[in-house]
């Protein structure tokens, strides 16, 4: 059965791509669940429309995280945190907590954007890539500082 995908769905496709699958998986799964519609005329034709309107919606939000990526590329960030004995944080530094170092610069970012790796439980430099859109992934500084 031809289908029109409404959302992405994992292992088949974006949504207003056209696909060929089994008649069971697109009544039982597809369908129901809202993910895709039959294709005929009608469908295809607005899936067509759907998919080129999300492409001009992806450019423009490329371009924007494009400057963002600009105003905050290669620059460093300042996170002041509790220390004890040795300089061992109490806790972690956490997105949120970078995520506010930044605002307090005067640029709105999102906390799920920032790709720490693993938690930040130590004094220091740390290089942190922040994922804006796809294929734009500057790279900031955040220096933990301590404070007793």
């Amino acid at each position: 059965m031809k289908v029109v995908l409404q959302k992405d769905v994992l292992n088949l496709g974006d949504a207003g791509d056209v696909k060929e699958v089994a008649d069971g998986y697109a009544r039982n799964f597809l369908i129901p669940r809202r993910f895709a519609v039959r294709a005929n005329d009608g469908n295809t034709k607005a899936a067509v429309h759907q998919k080129r309107l999300a492409e001009l919606k992806r450019e423009k939000r490329v371009k924007v995280m494009k400057e963002l990526s600009a105003s905050i590329e290669g620059k460093t960030y300042e996170v002041k945190v509790k220390v004890g004995e040795n300089d061992k944080l109490f806790g972690s530094v956490t997105a949120n907590d970078i995520a506010l170092a930044i605002k307090n610069t005067g640029v709105e970012l999102d906390k799920r954007k920032l790709d720490l790796g693993e938690p930040i439980k130590s004094v220091g430099e740390f290089k942190i890539k922040v994922r804006l859109a796809e294929g734009v992934a500057p790279q900031i500084v955040v220096k933990v500082v301590g404070q007793a």
